[in-house]
């Protein structure tokens, strides 16, 4: 396979770096604050009705927690809850679902699982999906500076000392505003503060053990779960593995090379399609008419909206999910052979524009990510890392490192990592796709390492993030059997077992049931997580 030789290289010393101490109670038990607030937390939930049409059978509740889990006068903050309930006769408890983010709401995601699974497994569970802490219908839901991502915003390469100075001065207000806004709670919007609330939830569900599955970022809230709670793990699917060795800053340097390279497929998709949208058939040359549209828009934004930063965020969620290309290559089209932006600011409209939702979405993506782990607080530092990676990956390194720049100014201390190393589990079910850009590989390759009787199924060829309920039936099929027995593919080799990637998608025409369940799907678990 192409990435194998690269992860199993450096799995070692992956491994051996594996230094940060994890909670005393991951290895000792309950700590005495949740054994205090236990029999609170396991209060009777109430569920109503709040299907929708796509969801009709949905529940919903609430479920009061302790803000701070070590504190047993901590004041109560709320999470939301969603449910659709078992229907077999054959129970195998609650399986709660995450869509990643960090700061994705799973609400819906709780209905789309339900619906998406053969009907003989999902009958078999509770599905349960949940808002974290600080996200959506639970409460507070932060949002700290609203408007961050109002066009036009500063180019983000930041080739003058003016561009640096006013991307700076974005992430630093962020920062602050946060910082002011919620002083009391940000030391509480983190990973293991959110782990917390599964358990919280798990309690309240009246559960010994839960089953979980979660994509993106929801796989390293999983895999943290397990590690302080592995005694009440009965199964655990992990789809798009984050790298648990690189939180965060590392990880997202490592996303900028696999954008950029995912941007290249983009372009060779488009080569190959070129009696279609008439760009070329040389990919490089394609790529110099996308920066020169870049170039352009940085001048003169297409309907005072789409300037070189916009289109970057256009443009990235081609790099989740491929499903997107005709759309993102039809207003490229536009732009550069007919000198119409109109399908490019549609597209910017669909796929990028931010609302109240994605405001509260980046709130705590920076509250979680910036709290969980250390971060340079020198300038000099990104600035030196992020023109290296820059010369190499141009297509996303400076919008991504002005994405996670708050944290440079972050107004809480921050927490060290969790060895999420892990020999007290059940077998787990990891996914991989050996192309992901939002995950890459050797993550996903690091975790089957650390979690001891775990396979890892691979979608070889795949780039898309987030590959299970997508409409690859290989793939599913894995997750059924593993959800409906507990049993998972064994070999020697790298990978336990192998799926071949969806083919790439064609031009604009009819989609089939397959794509318009891929979109869905990305749709729900969103983008930067």
């Amino acid at each position: 396979m192409k990435k194998r030789a690269t992860a199993l290289c450096g799995a070692a010393a992956v491994l051996a770096g594996l230094m940060t101490a994890v909670p005393a109670d991951a290895k000792a038990g309950a700590t005495t604050a949740e054994r205090t607030t236990r029999s609170a937390d396991a209060a009777k939930l109430t569920w109503k009705k709040c299907g929708t049409e796509d969801y009709p059978t949905l529940q919903c509740a609430s479920l009061k927690v302790r803000l701070d889990h070590s504190n047993p006068y901590s004041e109560r903050i709320t999470i939301a809850l969603s449910r659709i309930p078992h229907t077999s006769k054959t129970y195998q408890g609650p399986l709660l679902v995450n869509p990643g983010g960090p700061g994705g709401s799973g609400l819906t995601l709780a209905g789309f699982v339900a619906s998406s699974l053969p009907k003989e497994v999902a009958a078999q569970y509770d599905v349960i999906g949940f808002d974290p802490r600080g996200v959506g219908d639970s409460k507070p839901a932060l949002d700290c500076r609203p408007g961050h991502f109002a066009p036009v915003r500063p180019d983000s390469v930041p080739r003058t000392p003016a561009l640096e100075k006013a991307n700076l001065a974005r992430a630093q207000a962020f920062a602050e505003e946060c910082g002011k806004k919620y002083a009391d709670v940000l030391p509480y919007i983190d990973t293991v503060s959110a782990v917390r609330d599964m358990d919280a939830i798990r309690r309240a569900l009246g559960a010994k053990k839960i089953n979980y599955f979660g994509y993106s970022y929801g796989t390293y809230l999983g895999a943290v779960y397990a590690k302080l709670y592995p005694e009440r793990v009965r199964r655990l699917v992990l789809d798009s593995v984050v790298d648990p060795t690189g939180v965060w800053y590392d990880d997202n340097i490592n996303q900028d090379y696999a954008f950029d390279s995912r941007h290249k497929a983009f372009m060779a998709w488009v080569a190959k399609y070129n009696a279609t949208y008439k760009l070329g058939t040389d990919p490089d040359k394609i790529e110099a008419k996308w920066y020169a549209m870049r170039a352009a828009l940085a001048k003169k934004p297409a309907d005072g909206k789409v300037g070189a930063s916009e289109l970057e965020d256009t443009y990235l969620p081609g790099g989740y999910y491929n499903g997107y290309w005709p759309y993102l290559a039809e207003a490229f089209a536009a732009y550069v052979n007919d000198k119409n932006d109109d399908p490019l600011v549609e597209a910017y409209q669909n796929f990028a524009a931010v609302d109240a939702a994605g405001d509260n979405g980046y709130s705590i993506y920076a509250a979680v990510e910036c709290r969980d782990a250390p971060w340079p607080r020198d300038w000099n530092e990104w600035r030196h890392d992020h023109w290296k990676v820059h010369r190499k990956a141009p297509f996303m390194t400076w919008s991504n490192a002005w994405y996670n720049a708050p944290c440079a100014f972050w107004p809480t201390d921050s927490l060290d990592p969790v060895d999420v190393a892990n020999d007290s589990l059940p077998p787990a079910l990891l996914f991989q796709a050996t192309d992901d850009a939002a995950t890459p590989y050797e993550g996903g390759v690091t975790v089957h390492h650390l979690l001891r009787d775990s396979s890892l199924v691979v979608e070889q060829d795949g780039g898309n993030h987030g590959i299970t309920l997508a409409g690859n039936t290989c793939l599913d099929k894995h997750l059924a059997t593993y959800l409906s027995t507990g049993n998972v593919p064994r070999s020697d080799g790298e990978a336990d077992a192998v799926c071949e990637a969806l083919p790439d998608p064609k031009p604009l025409t009819a989609q089939d049931d397959s794509a318009a369940r891929g979109a869905k799907l990305h749709g729900l678990l969103g983008f930067r997580g």
